[in-house]
This record gives C-alpha cells, sequence and structure tokens, in this order.
C-alpha cells in the first residue's frame, strides 16, 4: 500500500480525493494548502487525516510515497521538484511549466532522476474515443492522416479570475486559454496526428475582464507528414460545450463530439464507435479519465514501469502554445 498525499484543496483536488480514497492499495496520509480556512471545507475523507499549511512540514512528517500536486501552475515544477529530490513519486496536474523554456528544464529534472517517478496529469489521453482513434490512426486502415481540427469552445466568467487571482495572471498562470483550458486538445491534436513542424496563431482578449492572459486563440496548424489542422479556443462562449476534435484520413474521417467517437464514411453515413465514460456533475467536460491514469501511476509505481505519461511527454503542448504566442507577435508562422 502507498501513503499519499494532496498538496492544494482547490477546484481539481475534488476530482483527485474520491479516486485515492476508492483505491485499496492507496492510503490517504495528509492534505495541504496554504489557506487553513478550506479545512472546514474539506469533504469528510480529507478532513480525517492530518492538514498542513506547509508542505514541507508534510514530507517531514508524514513521509508520503506519493504526492498528488493540485496546485496553480507557477508551483508545479518547483514544488514536483522538491519532493522528487526528497525521493517522492509526484503525479503532478498539467501543465508541465509556465513556458518552454521552464518545461524543458523540467524534462532535464526527470531525467536526472530516473530513481522516482513523475507522471503527469493528461488524462485525455486515456480517454476510451481517443484510445481508439489512436488506434485505428496508427494501424493505417484508413490512410494516412491528411487534416484535423479541434475545437474548445467554453466559457469563464470574471468571477472566476476573481476568485482565483493567479489564474489571470501571466506570471502564475503562464498563459489563459491554452494553458488552462485548452492544453489538453493542443496535446491530443499533437498526439494523434504527428509532429507539427509549423503554426500560424492569432491570440486574443474578447472579454473585458482586465485580465494579462489570452480568452480566445485560433491557430493553423502544418504537420510535418503534410498534414494540415486547425485549432480555436475561447473562454468567451456561453456556456461550456463539448470540445470537439476531427481528424480526416484519406478514406475516412473521425470526429469526437460529446464524448463519443463517430466514423464518417465518404458518403457522409456516421457511425458511432465507442464512448467516453462521463464524469457527473458540473465538471463533467473534465472528462472521467483522472481515475484511469491516476490508477495507472499507481501500478508503474508498484511494478516498477515507464507505462505512465512523463514531463517528456507532456512537453510538446507547452512548446505549441509557446509557438502560438510567438506567431501572433511575428505576424507568420513559426516552428514550435
Amino acid at each position: 500500500m502507498k501513503r499519499a498525499a494532496i498538496i492544494g484543496c482547490g477546484t481539481i483536488f475534488q476530482v483527485h480525493l474520491p479516486i485515492i480514497v476508492a483505491n485499496p492499495e492507496i492510503e490517504l496520509c495528509a492534505v495541504c494548502d496554504n489557506n487553513p480556512a478550506v479545512q472546514e471545507k474539506l469533504p469528510a475523507a480529507a478532513k480525517a487525516v492530518p492538514f498542513y499549511t506547509d508542505y514541507e512540514e508534510l514530507l517531514e512528517k508524514e513521509h508520503p510515497d506519493v504526492v498528488h500536486l493540485c496546485l496553480p501552475h507557477y508551483l508545479h515544477v518547483p514544488v514536483s521538484e522538491y519532493f522528487a529530490s526528497h525521493g517522492v513519486n509526484v503525479f503532478c496536474e498539467k501543465p508541465v511549466g509556465l513556458n518552454t523554456a521552464q518545461a524543458k528544464e523540467f524534462v532535464e529534472f526527470e531525467a536526472a532522476h530516473p530513481e522516482v517517478k513523475i507522471g503527469i496529469c493528461l488524462q485525455n489521453r486515456l480517454n476510451r474515443t481517443t484510445v481508439e482513434l489512436k488506434k485505428i490512426i496508427d494501424s493505417g486502415e484508413y490512410g494516412k492522416v491528411i487534416g484535423c481540427r479541434g475545437f474548445v469552445p467554453w466559457f469563464r466568467s470574471k468571477a472566476y479570475y476573481d476568485e482565483q487571482p493567479w489564474r489571470g495572471q501571466l506570471e502564475t498562470a503562464g498563459g489563459g486559454c491554452m494553458i488552462n483550458q485548452s492544453v489538453h486538445t493542443l496535446d491530443l491534436l499533437y498526439y494523434l496526428c504527428g509532429d507539427i513542424d509549423a503554426i500560424h496563431g492569432s491570440v486574443n482578449q474578447l472579454a473585458d475582464y482586465g485580465i494579462e492572459v489570452e480568452d480566445t486563440v485560433a491557430a493553423r496548424l502544418h504537420f510535418a507528414n503534410g498534414a494540415n489542422g486547425v485549432f480555436f479556443a475561447t473562454n468567451c462562449d456561453y456556456t461550456n460545450e463539448s470540445v470537439q476534435i476531427k481528424v480526416a484520413c484519406e478514406k475516412a474521417s473521425f470526429l469526437i463530439e460529446d464524448d463519443a467517437l463517430f466514423r464518417i464514411d465518404a458518403d457522409g453515413v456516421r457511425t458511432k464507435l465507442c464512448e467516453n465514460e462521463k464524469l457527473p456533475g458540473a465538471k463533467f467536460y473534465f472528462g472521467a479519465s483522472h481515475g484511469i491514469l491516476i490508477n495507472k501511476f499507481y501500478r508503474a509505481i508498484e511494478n516498477n514501469t515507464d507505462d505512465y505519461i512523463h514531463v517528456r511527454d507532456a512537453e510538446m503542448s507547452i512548446r505549441l502554445i509557446d509557438a502560438i504566442h510567438a506567431s501572433s507577435k511575428a505576424g507568420h508562422p513559426v516552428a514550435p
């Protein structure tokens, strides 16, 4: 049995906690947040274990085998490296850095510390729809990929940024709708369709929120295999709608929408191939694959395998985001 602690008791904490508690091979040993007031609002399972406001004190007193980092973006790398350097395995929420330079440094740190495992939460790679589409593309049954698109039409209110000011600041968030909301979709376009050698992007603020980060972005992607793609994300929709990913192959197209994967044949006939497990409640758009990924990470620790999402696997998503920003400023395509 592995002793686990959660660092950060915000929104995503509510996703990690029940997964840890439900796994009989994991013992929740402590939780931590720098705001002591959150302790009163914690679920019963979290109130049943020691609460800390200092993660260094938690490490000294509890000696966890694994820590789950559910922290603001700017803390991901330094806190991950702190625990890993003390021999603790880390399961860290996305992103893996505020920018490409920090992500690269994190990759180098991971390579220098093979004695511990650092898992990154890009859980949508393990959605049933993603797994099936990846299998189809890699099989070559429908020919090569010739195009793709990824749309993320979501909504974030001004109150969302006012409640947690770090979300709207470049120094603490690293960006807006790309690094916070649609990083998963960018990651999947790369993961499914291959290397991207050029990006032409446009980054905008359409909402009058007085924040530093972008709320809307559009980009054209050119893949090394010759395919073309388009990416669009916004926090200015009227609600949180389904993420849409479409991949066109030579013999058919495939669409992930409303948590289902469809094959669209040349004659337009649409066939449902599979459907994701859905997360109940208002946060349904997070997807339900956190549990699959977290349990997979613990099996990798137990069996000492590399079967989890590494820092090096997640670096490209940050490089793509930086390239879109750079292209928007330059007014022409750039390489990630």
